[in-house]
């Protein structure tokens, strides 16, 4: 990463930081700086959050006693993370009309963990989160051997928790994630 591009990046992640004190309250700004100047590769890792449409943000206790975890806060998913099937193999078995690429493959590639159900409403205790577009999280391995794979959403105040075709992909449909400093 460019030291223009670090640079960049810390003055939003520090701004984000203080327009959202409740997701991360009891921290300051500098212990989180320190955090973040220690750790190169996870500065990139926030920095290609950012570069998708993640927005990332610190949100304290969402994962273990780790105050330190960065997840993906934009209001709806991630706008560079969209129109991608749940995972390389159902990429494979598609026939016609493939995506450019997978949910999983991309978490991948982006350095970060994608957020499971469980993440997915913890997440959603924040704020709310997705009132429009929806996310693939990790699927239940039992479904996924049968072909499915699940995505989450919130409409009417209430956070869903549906079932789709692995090889699905849709405008509207992307795929949270964190990393853990």
């Amino acid at each position: 990463m460019s030291e223009f591009n670090r640079e960049n990046l810390l003055k939003t992640l520090e701004n984000r930081f203080l327009r959202h004190m409740y997701r991360h309250p009891n921290l300051t700004w500098q212990e989180v700086l320190n955090k973040l100047e220690s750790n190169e590769k996870a500065l990139e890792t926030i920095f290609n959050m950012e570069e998708t449409g993640g927005e990332p943000d610190l949100v304290a206790r969402f994962k273990d006693d780790n105050p330190f975890i960065y997840v993906d806060c934009s209001k709806e998913s991630p706008s560079g993370r969209r129109s991608l099937c749940y995972d390389r193999r159902a990429w494979e078995e598609r026939k016609e009309y493939k995506p450019q690429g997978t949910a999983m493959d991309l978490a991948r590639e982006l350095g970060i963990k994608m957020l499971d159900d469980a993440e997915y409403r913890k997440l959603q205790t924040i704020e709310p989160f997705d009132l429009k577009t929806s996310s693939w999280v990790v699927t239940p391995s039992r479904i996924r051997e049968l072909g499915g794979a699940i995505f989450c959403d919130r409409r009417y105040d209430t956070v869903f928790t549906y079932h789709n075709g692995a090889d699905s992909y849709y405008a509207a449909r992307g795929f949270r994630g964190y990393i853990s400093l």
